[in-house]
């Protein structure tokens, strides 16, 4: 059965969670509960061992016409080949029948991918490869044997004419004249055999690109097929297919795999059953992937990537909560320490550092405010938003390149402490070294990627481990995107997410890391003494 009662005597929430920003209504933690006690208790099934690798699940509170409450529940994707388990809301469109459209045209694109393996591994292929490696390596030696020949014959004759002997002059040219003829013979007859070969190697490349080009296209054809047949509802009964939800979107087409998260599904058949959605709620079951952080049991906002354009469509009609990221707040902006040439500032947690997408106030409009006679960029360096702590900004140009060359050469050091939500095992000093890549379907998450990651090195000094709780101090000696918050979280790091850090850990009241010191070692270039800035945490 679709449909799970709920009997939980809760008040039915006003309006409907920010899919992207939430904490889990009590509703949903307990149709959660429920679920994940089914999980659990199918881990010796091939159901259950294959969501122990990994998969999304995700919960929809649901109120029927006539008032009963329940909910509906979803993974993302398939499970063992299948997206139309029991008690699972279906796909919203099932591609997936052995002798459908898809299926069949996916077998076509697949046996095309065969025959590129068969071709590219072929013995013939091979051994022409071969053949043509031989003799390149055969002509190579036959032209530096006689090259060898010609400087020997030379040595003889310049000697010759040297010596005062009688020679004849003419035998000598022609000898000359003929190894160099005899040279090109070599260079041509083996161009020849190269060419014969390399004509035998093309064919069998022009054959493999042209079925690659057919591959892509088909594949294209079939994406585009499977997107146009997508149809998703909102709650004013519109329907729009996946093209045209991206059109308007950067990229102008769907990722692969949109339409397949839970929220999509969970919502489609809402609206298909006349269902009016409540609350919704998406956790993670079984191990993390090895790229990204995904803890067991955590809940998680929709990804950007795929999910935010098709859900902006289908919560058209439902009255959603405001995500308060994109609301306008006036925090205070403290100043530290104020000079000729720079500003350096206490940000609060929750501010941007810079201007955003949203309407919120930043720092360096604040600043921008207060020094209307600055010029340049300003803002040297930038701290997330949810981080607190020390900021310089530049008030004229030359500071702002000057700032810019020390922070570039490591000449600015940062301290930062924070505090981890649990208590970390290892050593009391370490350093982590994990490359981190943008997750390009969740910005603006970051991925451990040890293949194409900018590398990101992090020193640390656990201070005390307490209470189920770790305060460290971090120092960063490079400056990527959330290092410090990823190599906290990660197992290949300290395994311990900082406090509230919604992206890879839990929500807190604010996010438990701040910028405590900044020092300056100046170089000759600019008179500037060394400096230092303490700003101490508030917790």
């Amino acid at each position: 059965m679709v449909f799970h009662r709920l009997t939980d005597s809760t008040e039915h929430p006003l309006r409907f969670n920010n899919p992207f920003y939430y904490q889990p209504h009590p509703l949903c933690l307990t149709a959660a509960g429920q679920l994940m006690a089914r999980l659990a208790a199918t881990a010796s099934t091939p159901f259950g061992q294959e969501i122990a690798a990994g998969k999304m699940f995700g919960v929809l509170i649901v109120a029927l016409e006539n008032g009963e409450m329940g909910y509906l529940q979803a993974y993302s994707g398939q499970i063992c080949g299948r997206s139309d388990w029991d008690d699972y809301v279906p796909a919203v469109f099932d591609y997936l029948q052995p002798d459908g459209y898809f299926k069949t045209h996916e077998q076509q694109i697949s046996d095309i991918n065969d025959e590129i393996v068969q071709l590219e591994s072929s013995t013939s292929y091979r051994q022409r490869q071969q053949d043509l490696a031989s003799i390149r390596a055969e002509g190579q030696m036959a032209i530096t044997a006689q090259r060898c020949l010609m400087e020997q014959s030379k040595r003889r004759r310049d000697a010759l004419r040297k010596s005062g002997q009688n020679f004849d002059e003419t035998a000598l040219i022609r000898e000359s004249q003929f190894q160099k003829a005899e040279l090109r013979r070599i260079k041509q007859h083996f161009a020849q055999k190269e060419q014969h070969i390399c004509d035998e190697i093309g064919d069998f490349e022009n054959r493999i690109q042209t079925l690659k080009t057919q591959r892509h296209q088909m594949s294209d054809t079939l994406q585009t097929w499977l997107f146009s047949h997508f149809s998703l509802l909102n709650a004013h009964g519109e329907t729009r297919d996946l093209l045209d939800i991206f059109a308007p979107t950067a990229a102008g087409i769907p990722p692969s795999g949109s339409g397949e998260c839970c929220e999509p599904r969970l919502l489609q058949y809402a609206y298909q059953h006349r269902m009016r959605p409540l609350q919704m709620a998406m956790f993670w079951w079984g191990a993390s992937p090895k790229q990204e952080l995904r803890r067991h049991g955590r809940f998680y906002p929709a990804c950007n990537g795929k999910c935010k354009p098709i859900l902006e469509w289908m919560l058209q009609g439902l009255d959603v909560e405001t995500n308060p990221l994109d609301a306008d707040t006036h925090d205070e902006l403290r100043t530290i320490d104020e000079g000729e040439h720079y500003v350096v500032v206490d940000k609060p947690a929750g501010m941007l550092s810079v201007p955003g997408k949203s309407k919120r106030e930043s720092a360096a409009s604040i600043l921008r405010a207060r020094y209307p006679e600055a010029d340049g960029p300003m803002m040297v360096h930038r701290l997330d938003m949810a981080t607190s702590g020390l900021l310089i900004a530049a008030l004229d140009m030359p500071t702002y390149v000057y700032l810019q060359r020390l922070f570039a050469t490591h000449r600015i050091q940062k301290r930062y402490v924070a505090l981890l939500d649990g208590e970390a095992e290892g050593p009391t000093d370490g350093t982590i070294e994990l490359p981190l890549a943008p997750d390009i379907m969740d910005r603006p998450r970051q991925k451990v990627d040890r293949e194409h990651g900018r590398w990101a090195v992090t020193r640390y000094h656990i201070i005390e481990r307490k209470d189920g709780k770790t305060r460290i101090a971090l120092f960063p000696e490079t400056g990527r995107t959330h290092q410090l918050r990823v190599h906290c979280a990660h197992p290949d790091g300290l395994n311990c997410p900082i406090m509230g850090d919604e992206l890879y850990g839990k929500r807190a009241d604010r996010m438990y890391l701040h910028a405590e010191e900044i020092k300056i070692a100046p170089d000759e270039a600019y008179p500037w003494d060394a400096m230092k800035w303490v700003c101490e945490a508030d917790f």
